[in-house]
């Protein structure tokens, strides 16, 4: 996956470009989706426009870290895909650049409503409803009874069995404790979670790696986005896919242009694209299950149908607010200190 690497690889082989001389990227991408479709965009990308870009992937949390340490001298242009929530944060703290993208009119109701929530700093790029999946064949073999629920999860069974990601770098992990809130309230949320921290076999800093590590059956269950685990089904992993009995939260991922970026028309264009049908196309190409936000785009065939799933009125507002953001993150640190 060329041009995709860690942060420090990135910024290192950046540099080496420019001290000997070579052409500089016309475009700087952080993504937070996952790497495949990170390749499969800067591709499509580059082949339409005849440009070069860096593209590096980060966990979301990690994203808004580095956005907010560079406020005084951007780095970064863009920021493509990540949970809007966290868009929504940055937006608030003065970070993102508003822009009215061309395919604006065509997006579906839930991704103009969150344009007009983000004042126009970010637009939604596709849609997708949290879960959790557990390997059958690792289920099967050790006789565990089959999780339906959130709260099937913290039986005893399950100790040492299940993976999460943390809320501190993953966006997945963030919304699932927001959805925890907003389903328990908070109070009940966190004597949840400290009850679940019992059975968590690892925090993981990427959201999709949970399903990834019971896909390859490291692991019996991993809390994800049900359409990551989509795709390690699709590709044939014993995975059976839970939208838990007692509802659920979901994501719209979002695209910003970073406030104060070097190269702000061509990131204009980079948007743009990828809320056009072309680039939202480069999704399913990559083997991802999302919900496309242009109604004009093809729905991938094994997306899950979001309208079937119970599913909370998710808050985006008070929870991409920076002050409940790092409240709640506070809190959850305590609790997994406490209980470990």
């Amino acid at each position: 996956m060329r041009g995709i690497s860690a942060f420090g690889a990135g910024a290192a082989l950046w540099l080496c470009a420019a001290t000997a001389g070579m052409t500089a990227p016309s475009l700087t991408v952080l993504c937070g989706v996952d790497e495949a479709w990170c390749a499969v965009m800067q591709k499509a990308y580059e082949a339409k426009t005849g440009l070069e870009i860096a593209m590096t992937r980060r966990s979301t949390g990690d994203i808004l870290n580095q956005i907010r340490a560079e406020k005084a001298a951007p780095t970064v242009d863009v920021w493509w895909g990540g949970t809007g929530d966290t868009h929504l944060q940055a937006g608030s703290e003065n970070l993102l650049e508003p822009y009215q993208p061309a395919h604006e009119r065509d997006m579906l109701p839930w991704a103009q409503n969150f344009f007009a929530m983000s004042g126009g700093r970010s637009a939604g790029i596709y849609a997708g409803a949290l879960g959790f999946a557990y390997n059958a064949d690792l289920l099967r073999a050790a006789k565990l009874p089959a999780p339906t629920c959130w709260k099937d999860l913290t039986d005893i069974a399950y100790r040492g069995r299940i993976q999460s990601g943390n809320p501190n770098s993953s966006g997945t992990a963030f919304t699932t404790l927001a959805t925890l809130v907003q389903l328990f309230g908070e109070e009940e949320a966190f004597r949840y979670l400290a009850a679940l921290n019992r059975n968590i076999e690892r925090y993981t800093s990427s959201g999709s790696a949970p399903v990834k590590a019971a896909a390859r059956g490291e692991v019996l269950i991993g809390i994800s986005f049900m359409h990551d685990a989509v795709t390690q089904k699709e590709a044939g992993s014993p995975l059976v896919i839970v939208a838990p009995c007692e509802g659920t939260g979901y994501e719209i991922g979002a695209v910003s242009i970073v406030k104060g970026a070097r190269h702000v028309e061509e990131a204009k264009r980079f948007v743009d694209f990828a809320l056009s049908p072309e680039g939202q196309a480069t999704g399913a190409a990559a083997g991802q299950n999302q919900v496309p936000s242009n109604a004009m785009a093809g729905l991938p065939l094994a997306a899950p149908d979001i309208s079937l799933i119970k599913m909370v009125d998710y808050d985006f507002a008070t929870f991409g607010s920076p002050e409940e953001r790092s409240r709640l993150l506070e809190r959850f640190d305590a609790v997994v200190s406490a209980t470990n």
